[in-house]
Formats: C-alpha cells, sequence, structure tokens
C-alpha cells in the first residue's frame, strides 16, 4: 500500500493523468531547483571570494603593514646619500676589508653585512645603509606583527608600526650603518617569536627566540640584558613550565652555538671587548653621558607623542586580564630598564624594547576607543593622526641627513647628540687629501717608508677607504681592533701623524712637525676631530717599534 502510494503520487504517475499539469509542475519544479542552485552556487562563490587568502591578508592589514615598514625604509633611502660617511661607518669599514670572528668593539656580524655591501654596492654611502634602512623598515612590520599577535586588528598593527618608526634612536640607527642598526632589529625579532610563543603556546618557537638571540649575540652584547628580562619573566608567570621544555633547551643550543665562535674570540684574546666596555663606560659617566637616565626615556630614547601608547602597553600587560598572556613582554622591558638604571648604561641602550610596548599599547587603545561614542572616535583617530604626523617630521628633521649642510637647523640637530651625529660625517675625504698632499711634500727616502698613524678608528678608517686614490697604504692605529693589526713589516721610518696632540708624539718619537691644518670648505668642525686638527710629520720613534706597540692599545 505504501509503495502503491509512492507510485501513484509519483511525478511519473501524474504525467500519466495530466501531462499538462505535471509539465507545468515539473518546470516549475526545474526552475526552482535551477534557481535554488543557483542561489546557493552565489552564496558558495560570495564566501569563498570573502574568506579567501587575499581578501583576508588585504582585511587584516598586514598589506598595509607591509607598506608602512616599506615607507620607512624608502623614506631613510632617499636621504641616504647626504653628507658622507659616519665615523662609526668608517670604523666598520676598516673591520669589513678585514674579516674576523670578532673584534674588539663588536662581534662581527655588522662588519660581515658591511663586507656584503662592499661587494654588492662598493664604497657607494647609499649602498653602505642600505640594509640598516632595510632593518629598520622591518622593526615596523615586527612591532605591527607583535600587535597582530596579542589580537590586534589593522588599526592597533599600523599603529604600533608608525609608533616603533618614529621613536628617535630607532629612526636615526637607520640612518647610517652601526652596530645599532641590527641590534635594534634582533631585540625586536626576539620579542615577536616571544609574543608568537605565547600566542600559540607552541614550544617550536623557541628554536626562533634562540636564533634571534644568536644574531643579537653576533651583534651587541646588551641583548643579554633583554635575554634576563626574558627569563624572569618566565620565572615569574606560569610560563615557567617551559623551562621543562626539550624546545626551550634547543632554544638555548641554538643561540649558543651561534654564539661560540665569538666566545671562542674572546677567550684567545683575554676578553678585550671587557676591557674596551670598561673604558667606553668610564669615558660616558665622566662626559654626564649616562644622567638622567629616566627623564630621557620620555624625550630622547621614545618620541614624546609615543609616550602616552608606551605607558599603556605597561598597563595593559600588568594589569589587565587580556594582557597578563603576554605579562612576559612587560618583564623584558622592566627588569632591562632597572639594570641599566643600576649600571647607569646610556639611555638609549633600552630602546629597541620600547617597539613591543607600542604594540601591546595600540591593542589596549583599540578596545578603549571602541568603547567610546563614534564622535569621540573620529576625534581621538584624527589626534592620533596629526601627533603621529607631527611627531614623525620633528624626528625625521632631527635624526636624518636632511638639513642643509651647517645650516642653523643643521647645527641644532647635531647638538642634540652632542656632536656625535652630522658632524661626524663632515671632512673626512678633505682630511684624507691633506695627508696626502704632506706625503707629496717628504722627500723620497721618506715616502718609502712612511705610514699614517691615526689616532681615532675614524681617521684610521677615512685613510683606508679614501687612501686608496692617493696610493696611501692603510693606517696604523692603537684603537681597538686596528692594534691587534700591527704596525706593519717592516715597520715605520717616518709617520704621518693625526689625531693627535704634541705633547703626546713628543713622547713616542724625538722629531715632530707640523705639516698642515685640517680644515674643510663648509667651516665645519668634525666631532670626532675636534681640535686635534695638526698633521705631524714623525721621525726616530724613541724605542723599538715592538716594545712601543705593546703599550700603545687603547680603546674608543
Amino acid at each position: 500500500m505504501a509503495n502503491d502510494a509512492v507510485t501513484h503520487n509519483s511525478p511519473e504517475r501524474q504525467i500519466h493523468s495530466d501531462g499538462r499539469f505535471v509539465i507545468t509542475n515539473r518546470a516549475n519544479t526545474i526552475y526552482d531547483g535551477r534557481k535554488q542552485a543557483s542561489h546557493e552556487s552565489a552564496m558558495a562563490n560570495e564566501a569563498v571570494t570573502h574568506n579567501s587568502p587575499e581578501r583576508q591578508i588585504h582585511s587584516d592589514g598586514r598589506v598595509a603593514l607591509w607598506l608602512t615598514g616599506l615607507a620607512f625604509a624608502a623614506i631613510h633611502i632617499a636621504f641616504s646619500g647626504r653628507y658622507g660617511f659616519h665615523r662609526d661607518e668608517l670604523l666598520s669599514y676598516s673591520n669589513a676589508i678585514h674579516l674576523d670572528w670578532c673584534y674588539v668593539v663588536y662581534a662581527p656580524l655588522t662588519a660581515w653585512l658591511a663586507r656584503a655591501e662592499l661587494v654588492l654596492f662598493g664604497t657607494s654611502l647609499m649602498g653602505y645603509r642600505f640594509l640598516p634602512a632595510i632593518a629598520i623598515g622591518l622593526v615596523s612590520v615586527l612591532a605591527g606583527l607583535i600587535a597582530r599577535a596579542m589580537g590586534g586588528g589593522r588599526g592597533p598593527m599600523l599603529v604600533a608600526a608608525v609608533a616603533a618608526g618614529i621613536a628617535g634612536p630607532i629612526c636615526f640607527a637607520g640612518s647610517f650603518l652601526s652596530y645599532m642598526s641590527f641590534d635594534v632589529l634582533w631585540w625586536v625579532l626576539v620579542a615577536w617569536a616571544t609574543a608568537r610563543l605565547l600566542q600559540t603556546e607552541n614550544p617550536r618557537w623557541w628554536i626562533a627566540i634562540g636564533a634571534a638571540i644568536g644574531l643579537g649575540l653576533l651583534t651587541k652584547y646588551t641583548i643579554l640584558v633583554f635575554v634576563a628580562g626574558l627569563l624572569v619573566g618566565l620565572l615569574l608567570t606560569p610560563n615557567r613550565r617551559y623551562l621543562r621544555s626539550g624546545w626551550f633547551w634547543c632554544g638555548v643550543a641554538v643561540a649558543v652555538v651561534m654564539a661560540l665562535p665569538v666566545i671562542v674570540w674572546q677567550y684567545q684574546h683575554h676578553f678585550v671587548a671587557l676591557a674596551w666596555m670598561k673604558s667606553i663606560h668610564a669615558r660616558d659617566v665622566s662626559k654626564g653621558m649616562t644622567d638622567h637616565f629616566i627623564p630621557n626615556q620620555f624625550w630622547n630614547t621614545t618620541s614624546p607623542v609615543t609616550v602616552p601608547i608606551w605607558c599603556a602597553g605597561l598597563w595593559f600587560l600588568f594589569a589587565t586580564k587580556a594582557g597578563k598572556p603576554f605579562r612576559v613582554l612587560a618583564w623584558m622591558y622592566v627588569v632591562p630598564l632597572v639594570l641599566l638604571v643600576i649600571v647607569r648604561g646610556r639611555d638609549y641602550y633600552i630602546a629597541p624594547a620600547y617597539p613591543m610596548l607600542m604594540a601591546a599599547g595600540a591593542v589596549w587603545g583599540e578596545s578603549w576607543v571602541d568603547a567610546k561614542s563614534p564622535g569621540t572616535r573620529r576625534r581621538i583617530k584624527r589626534a592620533v593622526l596629526i601627533s603621529f604626523t607631527v611627531g614623525a617630521l620633528s624626528v625625521f628633521a632631527l635624526t636624518l641627513p636632511i638639513a642643509p649642510l651647517n645650516s642653523a637647523w643643521w647645527r641644532f640637530a647635531d647638538s642634540i647628540t652632542g656632536g656625535q651625529s652630522f658632524s661626524m660625517q663632515v671632512g673626512w675625504p678633505e682630511l684624507v687629501a691633506t695627508v696626502a698632499q704632506v706625503r707629496d711634500s717628504l722627500p723620497a727616502e721618506d715616502r718609502s717608508g712612511m705610514r699614517v698613524l691615526a689616532a681615532d678608528e675614524g681617521e684610521s678608517g677615512a685613510v683606508n677607504i679614501y687612501g686608496r686614490a692617493y696610493g696611501l697604504k692603510e693606517a696604523i692605529s692603537g684603537m681597538n681592533s686596528n692594534w691587534l693589526r700591527g704596525y706593519g713589516d717592516p715597520p715605520p721610518t717616518t709617520v704621518i701623524a693625526v689625531g693627535f696632540k704634541r705633547d703626546e708624539l713628543n713622547k713616542i718619537f724625538a722629531s715632530c712637525q707640523v705639516a698642515a691644518q685640517l680644515s674643510n670648505p663648509y667651516g665645519v668642525v668634525n666631532g670626532a676631530i675636534g681640535d686635534r686638527n695638526e698633521v705631524y710629520v714623525c721621525r726616530n720613534i724613541r724605542e723599538p717599534w715592538p716594545e712601543f706597540w705593546k703599550g700603545f692599545q687603547y680603546y674608543g
């Protein structure tokens, strides 16, 4: 009976009983089916389009974030060809042409990267500053990615990226090649990998953290205070469980293996880096460079317009439920801050720790702004845009080589760093030209055994980079790694000395005469040369070169 009912009411049965009705009904059924299928297909296509990887990438802000980082890098590259090589860049040049596993001033990675740039771009100033510009662009991107790891959307990602990019020391680090250019990048890379570890709870991130720490140890030793903050943060939070993880110890092994060449080199050279740091620290303290460490965090180390953001980041990490899973990052700031205050470090040493706080503050700010009325939200966003624009223009004007040389603007910007930024980029070619003129004025018998004795890394590096055009040999110097390279074989019989005072030279040589005065067409006093602007010709060293050289090592 049931089968009969089905058969009787089936479409086939209806076709036999009433063709027109069945045909109409079937047509409507087919049309409805096609309409439903078409609707479902459209819905599916819309869903595919909405959930496509390309749309997701655009909607979550990653494209805008990378464009922001690219913009920061492009700004640095655009102005990188102005003025000249900085004193610290000349130091890196001397090390780059003498590759080693470590140097007195720093671990080897900066010199290795400088050598790569020399191979790719020669001695082009823009080429020499290309990688620092890229590094600062990546710092901006990583700051945004830290915000994303904490749950921030497009807005917090961009706020964090811009805030990191307009911090004074970070912006300055991207304007020329120094170890700080890459030190900043590795700190922020450690912070991002740690944020991803805390977000995903995937212990494999310890490998990335270890690799980033290893890169830091190959660049600048101050990353050790950041590592101390990471360890304290683990101990003071439930994340201490990772100390029992095999992945944690794999990360430790990666960092140690990467730093092993530096450790071996330092051991072979009686840990000379400690002597250098002691000397530099004594200089900094005596000149007041370590004073006002805490106040300078609000003015010098970060842009004033970003202070509310990183302060909000500390609040978010320490005082809110949403920030609690990422509290390790807060300790990664507080512990280095305390340690640097205790040892009287310079204010900018902790600059690389701020991008992660800016990321945290941007995430907290998003929820705070969303709780406001639409009108208030618009006013807050407008205020942020205006303050960031003013902050960026101010920082660029004071840290990038934009100002006309020796203008009032230029002199003001240089004075902020105590003459250690722009003035140290002026006068080096003229110095080498003057040395070459003095060499040419010497009798032929003096020229054959002549070497340039430089007091500072800047003068030594300038002779090394510009002297080839004049046929000058590499300079010799007792400063830092130059001392390890010796005085040449055979020893010099005549010396052209630059960067020394007369009384210093009289202790070394029996005969010294002033041969020239250093100057440049811009009327700028180079901060690395100062009033040591006389060029001397010296002869008759008072003791044999081997004995003299043993006691000639010094640091700067």
